[in-house]
């Protein structure tokens, strides 16, 4: 008997059982081999970068980021990109770029030996029997059963233990992110923030990695994703972006809510937290920031009370619920193309290119 089984090691769960690792009996199941001793390796589909909000989390937590984990440079503008407005700007902003495998690595480490962590292992089900919850996944092509007081899906956009809790409420917003690694042979001084109805309804990024590039985008799953990802790449090569020798391409699913309705905290002995539970800034994708605050709430909410975690966890995400609110504003200001034009066309918020400043004058 555990007192909590989390499905999902990633940011959400790690950060979990790392907060409940020494006063609770945890069980974390997770499907990749992500242990620092495992034995496979993986590319998240991620950016793999570390937005302020995300920042001042593990600062509270007492946590600061290892220099082995930071990934190529440390950028500190966006080059904003609106095709449909035919706009450019240069926006400073404060990111954290780490590489997404060693970040999981390291944030996993940070948990107690206490936790039983069974990487490499398939969840497949869970039954909830009212006093305790039993479930059910694979390890090495063995069926194995753990029973628990409480379960915690942290499986992601995709998770499992949401369509099994919500069966019938499983209509949000679902987009699928392409991301694909280029050779970079040139120095990239800004990350990149593509709009492009053309594409897609969201946006596409370039974020520099140690030696190479990362081009991604959140297109529609419906609408010819793979196609409108060729699209993207020969407009970026029109805006002088030298992609280079291609060498891998993923992709995963991620939601973007639309209201606060549609996030899906849990009931009974079954609890969701992260990008499960459907927190993620419907305005950037982020999640990293919403992954630690609800595995934050809900851990207070276990310790204050197990048997009656779910509820009193909903109750504590108030603050994240009026969040999601308002990202849903400005992401309809960022996404409608009259707001976006007079915001860009403004400058407000701007900065300029000193390169290309000096480049005009004739210094460089």
């Amino acid at each position: 008997m555990y007192d909590v089984i989390i499905v999902g090691g990633g940011p959400a769960g790690a950060t979990l059982a790392r907060l409940l690792g020494r006063s609770r009996k945890v069980l974390l199941i997770e499907r990749r081999y992500i242990k620092e001793n495992g034995e496979g390796d993986f590319k998240k589909c991620c950016g793999g970068l570390v937005a302020p909000d995300a920042q001042r989390l593990l600062a509270e937590f007492g946590l600061g980021i290892p220099g082995e984990v930071l990934d190529g440079p440390q950028l500190f503008a966006v080059r904003t990109i609106d095709q449909g407005n035919n706009l450019e700007r240069y926006y400073q902003r404060h990111y954290v770029n780490v590489n997404r495998e060693k970040f999981d690595r390291w944030l996993l480490s940070q948990v107690s030996a206490c936790v039983e962590v069974e990487d490499g292992s398939m969840f497949k089900n869970y039954m909830d029997f009212g006093k305790y919850v039993q479930a059910t996944y694979l390890k090495d092509g063995e069926e194995i059963v753990a029973t628990a007081k409480l379960l915690v899906g942290a499986d992601g956009a995709s998770s499992r233990v949401r369509r099994r809790l919500y069966p019938n409420k499983n209509g949000q917003r679902r987009y699928i992110a392409i991301q694909e690694y280029f050779r970079l042979t040139y120095n990239q001084p800004y990350y990149g923030s593509i709009f492009d109805k053309e594409i897609t309804d969201f946006y596409s990024w370039t974020i520099p990695k140690e030696g190479y590039l990362v081009v991604g985008s959140a297109l529609d799953p419906y609408n010819e994703p793979l196609k409108k990802f060729e699209e993207l790449k020969g407009k970026l090569e029109g805006k002088g972006f030298d992609l280079g020798e291609s060498f891998g391409k993923n992709s995963a699913y991620l939601l973007r809510p639309r209201g606060s309705r549609e996030i899906l905290t849990g009931k009974g002995r079954v609890a969701l937290i992260g990008e499960a539970a459907g927190w993620i800034s419907p305005s950037s994708a982020e999640g990293l920031s919403y992954g630690f605050k609800s595995a934050l709430n809900l851990s207070g909410a276990i310790e204050e009370n197990i048997e009656r975690a779910a509820t009193l966890y909903r109750k504590k995400s108030k603050s994240l619920y009026l969040n999601i609110k308002w990202k849903g504003i400005k992401s309809f200001l960022m996404y409608n193309d009259y707001t976006r034009h007079m915001i860009m066309k403004s400058g407000v918020m701007s900065m300029g290119s000193i390169k290309e400043k000096l480049a005009e004058t004739g210094i460089i």
